[in-house]
């Protein structure tokens, strides 16, 4: 009989709060009550990207629609960090087609936060798709580090998802409190310099990491 298990990839985490994290996330889910699911808690990540999306673009109304991000993230940083835990907690773990969900969850999840912020008066939306490019090129990166290394990295120069968060959490803040509405400025804001920065350096990172992973595969199967 055929064996349609997979071995599953090296998980590279070395982001600054993966141990506090992984901590709060164990202790979450030992006490998750048992009707609880993995593909609830990965919904529930998504009505949290969609509360993010409604939020940043609702301020083009008013300001305070911002509060909603707030609620958004933390159910989205919930369901997304959960989802995966609880499977393997509870070993009920699904690699392929858990591996593909949270994924294309993950993928769709950072359109809308990054579309809501472009469409909110703050930041230009070719600017939040500068951060957008960025983000999926280090998904790419990523996907083929699984298939080609067995490694799968969850974080970049000491962050990951939930540093991210937090990032774009005080971005969020910073809107609320200065309120730097030059969207129809020909002149850049702080925020467009601020986001957009955060694209440059995710392009370079992949550039980076590209270069690296080429040269350790290089080693593994030189020319002849």
């Amino acid at each position: 009989m055929q064996d349609n298990r997979i071995s599953p990839p090296a998980r590279i985490q070395r982001n600054v709060l993966a141990i506090g994290e992984r901590r709060l996330l164990n202790w979450l889910c030992a006490r998750m009550p048992a009707w609880v699911k993995p593909d609830q808690l990965t919904a529930l990540g998504m009505v949290g990207a969609v509360l993010i999306f409604a939020g940043y673009a609702t301020s083009l109304l008013d300001e305070d629609w911002l509060w909603l991000c707030m609620p958004g993230y933390l159910l989205h940083w919930f369901g997304d960090s959960m989802d995966g835990s609880l499977a393997r907690f509870r070993h009920i773990e699904r690699p392929r087609y858990g591996y593909f969900l949270d994924h294309s969850c993950d993928g769709l999840a950072t359109f809308l936060i990054l579309l809501g912020i472009g469409v909110s008066p703050y930041v230009r939306l070719e600017v939040s798709l500068i951060a957008l490019v960025g983000y999926l090129l280090l998904c790419i990166h990523a996907f083929l580090a699984v298939r080609v290394l067995g490694e799968m990295r969850l974080s970049y120069l000491s962050a990951g998802p939930t540093e991210l968060r937090l990032i774009l959490i005080s971005l969020t803040f910073a809107m609320l409190i200065f309120g730097d509405k030059q969207r129809d400025m020909e002149a850049m804001t702080g925020f467009d310099w601020f986001v957009g920065g955060v694209g440059v350096i995710l392009i370079g990172i992949f550039v980076v990491q590209t270069v690296k992973s080429a040269r350790k595969l290089a080693r593994i199967e030189p020319s002849f």
